[in-house]
């Protein structure tokens, strides 16, 4: 059975016939095939008929290495066969050089709804050539959400709380939540996901030559997801070692990561200035199983992955999300959206011996929504206006 991701379906039901490219883009495996599948589904049980929805994936070996974007677009047209407009569903264009060529002389020349899905650079708004500027909608799509999750573990018999717990150590994988894995058996199958992005998205791409080398920088960036990036630590912590890259060289590691959709970029942004900083970003991994399978599960880590979930749960609900920079206090995150905004504070749970989580946000002289976020089965209320909510229900909220 298919477990339709509702919040993905109405989105592209909005876009449907709307003169855009529809782009899917975020990490392999997220489930992006599997949307265009559920919409395919739908368009079907509308009455599109089958030989109407024309579905292409350019990662099979039916195609040919040196297919050309002009290939690409006799292909498709070729399938037309006859009038009225056809759906379009293209996976995995990004290994066509030239893809949006063709996309655009589809949209330009035929009666088309088309969609498309990637899993690198290519499929960033900050490369996408001109052949589709002001002709495309992008969709970002991320591992499960907590919601999702529950609904794919329905059937469990495990409380909520008994599967956040499995959500946090687990990840949001679909192939994973869709399974019954232990820890082992789940971090191996994430370990397979994660190699095939380094492989087929970073290593041949920039042509790496010391993969060793590589792969010490990514477990450095990965062992320190929430905490402020820092090329020179890098250089210094390798220089340890025995091992030399410049500092210019560090920098380029994880733009690829971030142009694999594995790491996403969380700028620093001054509440007093209000503006946002060009220093002292920090990284977030798009699933925390990608922590675990590449350096173990570690009990200590725990915050910095409840960091990372949040994170990303803003960026679903289309928050823009910053760390808050306030004099010399350091907000999570502020999260902005249209003319709204919330401020939240995550932690394991509320020290005893500190307010430092709720005084930073009461330092905070405006109106807007105020969390602190926490595992802490008893933390609940309101101090002055800032809202103490447990992780399950932060992630559970349909609105702040």
């Amino acid at each position: 059975m298919m477990i339709i991701r509702s919040q993905y379906m109405e989105l592209l039901k909005t876009y449907r016939d709307v003169p855009l490219v529809k782009i899917l883009a975020g990490i392999r495996r997220c489930g992006k095939s599997t949307i265009l599948e559920m919409l395919r589904d739908d368009l079907q049980n509308n009455g599109v008929a089958a030989d109407h929805i024309i579905s292409m994936c350019y990662t099979s070996e039916d195609f040919d290495d040196g297919m050309t974007d002009k290939n690409m677009y006799e292909g498709i047209k070729a399938q037309m066969n006859s009038g009225g407009r056809y759906y379009l569903f293209l996976d995995e264009v990004q290994e066509i050089d030239g893809w949006e060529k063709a996309v655009n002389s589809l949209l330009e020349n035929t009666d088309t709804d088309i969609y498309v899905t990637g899993s690198n650079s290519k499929l960033m708004s900050s490369e996408i050539s001109t052949y589709l500027t002001g002709r495309y909608i992008s969709i970002p799509v991320y591992t499960l959400s907590f919601a999702e999750y529950l609904e794919f573990k329905k059937q469990s018999g495990l409380s909520t709380r008994e599967l956040l717990n499995e959500y946090i150590r687990l990840g949001g994988f679909p192939i994973v939540a869709l399974g019954s894995f232990d820890e082992r058996a789940a971090y191996q199958i994430v370990e397979g996901i994660y190699n095939s992005v380094i492989t087929s998205d970073i290593t041949k791409r920039h042509n790496i030559a010391n993969f060793d080398l590589f792969n010490r920088v990514v477990r450095f960036i990965v062992e320190n997801v929430g905490k402020t990036f820092s090329a020179n630590a890098i250089v210094k912590f390798l220089k340890s070692e025995g091992r030399f890259l410049s500092v210019e060289a560090v920098y380029n590691y994880p733009n690829w990561l971030e142009k694999a959709f594995v790491i996403y970029r969380c700028q620093r942004y001054d509440l007093q200035g209000k503006s946002v900083l060009k220093t002292q970003e920090k990284f977030y991994l798009a699933d925390s199983s990608l922590q675990f399978c590449i350096i173990g599960f570690n009990p200590k880590s725990i915050a910095a992955m409840l960091e990372n979930i949040v994170y990303f749960e803003l960026r679903r609900k289309g928050y823009d999300v910053y760390i808050g920079k306030n004099e010399t206090r350091e907000i999570d995150f502020v999260a902005v959206r249209r003319d709204e905004r919330i401020y939240v504070q995550v932690c394991r749970r509320l020290p005893e011996e500190s307010d430092r989580e709720v005084a930073n946000l009461l330092e905070i002289k405006d109106h807007y929504p105020k969390y602190v976020v926490t595992l802490d089965e008893l933390a609940a209320g309101n101090i002055n206006g800032v809202k103490i909510v447990h992780l399950a229900d932060f992630l559970l909220e349909d609105e702040y």
